[in-house]
């Protein structure tokens, strides 16, 4: 396809964006460095920090008020909830992906009073990624014994067990008004669920999400975006997620966690994007649930 060449991995043909492979790709810190010097991209006053609301903050009228949290990693029982209409989960609710693990998630899911759930799988849910675990039980060594006892009629139909949820795969879900998109993939590392390489691999599963998505639930964040692991001192975003984010879907909220120590909420000035990582980088599950409130869609 031909089309007018737009910077930063995007072309325009017939007035749709089309997310090419980034040049940078592979080297998400470099990448970072670059379109921040050459491009202001990650700068002020656009870019900056967004203060959480507290809790008891009244919800305006005409709005939802939706709650996040991520990577609760089978350690939910301290976690105190917030007032909210709908929870979202960006998926590591796990340790392996075990049945008694799901089903216990399921069960807390079950004792919350929020009118909807939506959860999506994170790498941690070893058992919700079908090629993962086909690839596991034809290994010699195991890597997960736990999940390398499992016999497939075990986990085969894991995700039904999330009774008490929506749960979104590369799928999307409208409630109240909303269009909610999830997508559990995230870039390679050390090999775990729904891992794939940088670069065009990935850049296939983000060109699923449809254009008209108000909330982008991935369970790994974009390039910039609550994605720094000081014990590395390197990004590790994906930079096809956010020229996605950026330059085609544009969705109000980008909801994710995966990098525990990226907990926060960021804004670009007209994307929030929200690192729900309940578990700290120890896995404490001390980061409070996050709270945020959008305008109702006009029924138009």
């Amino acid at each position: 396809m031909y089309g007018v060449s737009c910077p930063n991995g995007g072309r325009m043909a017939h007035g749709k964006v089309t997310i090419t492979v980034d040049e940078y790709s592979s080297n998400p810190t470099q990448a970072f460095t670059h379109y921040n010097i050459n491009q202001s991209r990650f700068q002020p006053p656009h870019v900056h920090m967004v203060d959480p609301i507290p809790y008891d903050t009244p919800k305006p009228a005409g709005h939802t008020r939706f709650v996040f949290v991520s990577d609760t990693h089978s350690r939910t029982d301290g976690i105190q909830m917030p007032y909210g209409d709908v929870l979202l989960h960006m998926g590591d609710f796990t340790e392996l992906g075990l049945p008694s693990e799901v089903k216990k998630f399921n069960d807390w899911l079950g004792g919350l009073p929020y009118e909807f759930k939506v959860v999506i799988a994170g790498n941690h849910e070893l058992t919700f990624d079908k090629d993962f675990m086909a690839e596991l039980v034809k290994q010699d060594y195991y890597r997960f014994p736990s999940v390398s006892k499992l016999k497939p009629e075990d986990f085969d139909n894991v995700q039904s067990l999330l009774t008490n949820c929506v749960y979104l795969q590369d799928s999307d879900v409208t409630i109240k008004g909303f269009r909610i998109y999830g997508t559990p993939w995230t870039p390679w590392f050390n090999g775990w669920g729904f891992n794939l390489p940088r670069g065009q691999s990935l850049l296939d599963k983000w060109n699923l999400v449809p254009e008209g998505i108000d909330i982008l639930m991935t369970h790994g964040p974009p390039l910039g975006f609550r994605d720094w692991v000081p014990k590395e001192l390197q990004r590790v975003g994906c930079v096809e997620l956010l020229n996605t984010v950026q330059k085609r879907v544009r969705p109000k909220l980008h909801a994710f966690g995966g990098i525990h120590e990226g907990y926060g909420i960021m804004t670009d000035g007209y994307t929030t994007f929200i690192n729900a990582s309940t578990c700290t980088v120890s896995f404490q599950p001390t980061n409070p649930p996050i709270v945020f409130d959008l305008p109702n869609p006009s029924s138009s």
